[in-house]
């Protein structure tokens, strides 16, 4: 049985365990890079009012671990856009469902103001692209804009028992405002 495990043994030739080395080697610092990225992002969210909502953010998108700062900035910005868009649409529906005509007015101009933050974004990211940085926070800041003059009409109206509103539309205002704030104070630091 001794001898088996003697003929088991198989000697590789030097570019076979140089070759191996060098896999094992590059994965050590695949894993040291990853967490150095994973810090950046860390570092950049850590600053926003709510950093669990901008690390969720970012952490939601698979190039985020590559990302540089303005990387980041720009993930958050796209997250901001899908919030934005996911907004305008339950204004929208909202809009459709109710009876009340000033309800109804509200939602609609909601809606309208959503689409137009949307425009902002995107404006922003070009800016950003153009590394025109105060510009790309100003159209960020200007995109939160018609999140605040709803999220004020529906909250009074909500007090006045004129409204339900879905804890899932309130949800995404706030989320819609800490990503805001993140994504600002990110930018703020270029």
């Amino acid at each position: 049985m001794t001898s088996f495990k003697a003929s088991m043994l198989v000697a590789l030739p030097l570019y076979h365990i140089l070759t191996l080395l060098l896999v094992l080697t590059s994965f050590q610092h695949a894993t040291k890079l990853v967490l150095a990225d994973e810090k950046l992002i860390q570092q950049q969210c850590h600053n926003a009012e709510v950093p669990a909502t901008c690390l969720q953010c970012v952490n939601s998108d698979p190039t985020a671990i590559k990302a540089d700062k303005v990387g980041i900035a720009a993930i958050v910005i796209n997250c901001l856009s899908d919030n934005v868009e996911t907004l305008a649409k339950n204004m929208s529906s909202m809009a459709s469902t109710v009876q009340d005509k000033s309800l109804k007015s509200m939602f609609k101009e909601c809606a309208k103001g959503f689409l137009e933050a949307k425009r902002d974004l995107s404006t922003a990211m070009k800016e950003m692209k153009k590394k025109n940085y105060d510009q790309t926070n100003l159209r960020v800041r200007k995109a939160v804009t018609p999140e605040l003059d709803c999220k004020n009409n529906v909250v009074d109206k909500i007090k006045l028992a004129v409204l339900q509103v879905p804890d899932d539309v309130l949800y995404t205002m706030r989320v819609y405002e800490e990503l805001t704030n993140a994504a600002m104070r990110i930018i703020d630091r270029f």
